[in-house]
């Protein structure tokens, strides 16, 4: 690889400035600023949960259910090609760049939905806000993964998962506090969505202090400025082993055959592979982001007003966080098949409770009260065992060879249902309302831990090689 002709002027620290900060504090800072990819990629999820009732008035963008979740779901597509994308334009131009531009895109994006001025304008401003949301949840975790030490990978990376549920939940915060003050004005949606340039135009400054990954100067033949970034971010002698192991891994990569299409013939590939989509798929045809983007409408279909709704989802957003903690704090204690199950159960029970009780319940005054008691269990179930364990899941059952192929479907078709389920949720409640519509979640639901139970193996505390081993031998490790 001819990478001589590439500046080493592309590291935005000095050496002799960056050796005088402290390793542990500098890694929580870049952490931190990193991690703002994810606050923006929640705010700008969650900010819809409250902003459509007021798009959707006539005297604004006048949405029917299909526009709504169009509006809602433009974004959830162009976060599918960003994933693809964004990956591959880090591979080429680095990840601390690829963070800048998505920065940029961002703040654009979110300030052209502040504008627009008709569901066209606004889909097309989503979707690239949607790009720049794909292309973080690709990048953002992948550089925190090379940057972080081993022994604290799994923590740091999931704090992105954390930031994420908290942007949510501020978006949360942020829709009720301006639905209840300026509930009255005309154009209160676009006060919820300005809100979200401030995040982004954070991360656009702190990219400046952000060191690129050492793995990828490395991959690009910088091993002076790779051991650089490393001597700002662990001990001296923990730097030079870790540069060693860098290049002894890129060396085997280089030997290694990567897979290509044709090798989904082989049956433990295509088994894997299958088992990534419908992981992925199954994450989402639960119906997760109902919640995340419809909340405030499904508690004013339940009984709320708009601004008691708004008011109440924000208890959706503040179980989220909470359940992502305690989902974090158990990643390591608890059986990675165990603990989807458990949330795989755990929300087929709120998703039934749902469906059953706006049947018995209809026009009943408690009724608003227990949906959002099993709106906030779901989130429990969801955000606390499937949403950290899906990703994790993910990363481990795909061999080094087969990263490429089988990670990229498999977030592929996650992106898909999801979009899936923000175009045609409005629509579903129009036509077969809430209750037949929290049935089909639960059936999904239930696929999820029939299939879970039959095909996934126990992936903790086994390495890469024992786990690609189970599946070549076909059988499952409860």
């Amino acid at each position: 690889m001819n990478m001589e002709n590439i500046k080493v002027s592309e590291n935005p620290v000095e050496p002799e400035h960056a050796k005088k900060k402290n390793p542990q504090k500098f890694l929580k800072l870049v952490t931190i600023v990193s991690t703002f990819g994810g606050l923006l990629f929640g705010y700008d999820t969650g900010v819809i949960n409250g902003a459509l009732p007021f798009m959707a008035q006539p005297d604004q963008l006048n949405l029917n259910p299909f526009t709504e979740g169009l509006v809602a779901s433009s974004l959830v597509l162009g976060a599918a090609f960003g994933s693809i994308f964004g990956g591959r334009l880090s591979d080429t131009k680095g990840r601390r760049k690829v963070i800048l531009y998505l920065a940029m895109l961002f703040f654009f994006s979110a300030a052209g939905c502040v504008i627009a001025p008709n569901t066209t304008i606004m889909a097309i401003f989503r979707f690239l806000l949607g790009l720049a949301v794909g292309g973080s949840s690709v990048v953002i975790p992948s550089y925190l993964a090379e940057i972080a030490p081993s022994d604290r990978r799994g923590v740091l990376v999931t704090q992105n998962e954390l930031m994420i549920v908290t942007g949510q939940f501020l978006a949360f915060i942020f829709n009720a506090v301006i639905g209840n003050v300026f509930g009255d004005a005309g154009h209160v949606w676009r006060y919820m969505l300005v809100i979200a340039t401030l995040p982004a135009v954070a991360l656009w400054i702190g990219v400046l202090i952000l060191p690129e990954s050492p793995r990828w100067l490395a991959s690009k033949g910088k091993m002076a400025e790779a051991l650089n970034i490393l001597q700002q971010i662990r001990s001296e002698s923990i730097a030079q082993q870790e540069l060693k192991e860098i290049k002894s891994h890129l060396s085997e990569e280089q030997k290694t055959e990567k897979m290509k299409f044709r090798d989904l013939g082989i049956p433990w590939i295509r088994r894997i592979v299958i088992l990534g989509i419908v992981i992925g798929s199954i994450s989402q045809l639960v119906g997760i982001n109902s919640i995340m983007y419809y909340g405030t409408q499904i508690l004013e279909t339940s009984g709320f007003g708009t601004k008691t709704a708004l008011i109440a989802n924000v208890a959706n957003g503040l179980i989220a966080v909470i359940a992502v903690i305690v989902g974090m704090s158990l990643l390591n204690k608890v059986n990675r098949r165990t603990m989807l199950l458990t949330g795989l159960v755990g929300v087929t029970i709120a998703l039934i409770s749902i469906g059953t009780s706006a049947m018995m319940l209809a026009g009943s005054p408690i009724l608003p009260y227990v949906v959002l008691l099993m709106t906030v269990l779901y989130l429990a179930f969801f955000q606390g065992a499937i949403g950290p364990m899906v990703w994790l899941i993910l990363a481990e059952i795909f061999p080094v060879r087969l990263k490429g192929i089988g990670m990229g479907m498999a977030v592929l078709f996650l992106w898909l249902c999801n979009f899936l389920v923000g175009l045609f949720f409005p629509v579903l409640m129009d036509g077969i309302g809430i209750s037949g519509t929290f049935f089909l979640f639960a059936f999904f639901a239930i696929i999820g831990v029939i299939f879970v139970a039959k095909n996934l193996p126990e992936t903790r505390g086994l390495s890469l090689e024992q786990i690609e081993d189970i599946f070549k031998n076909n059988s499952i490790r409860s």
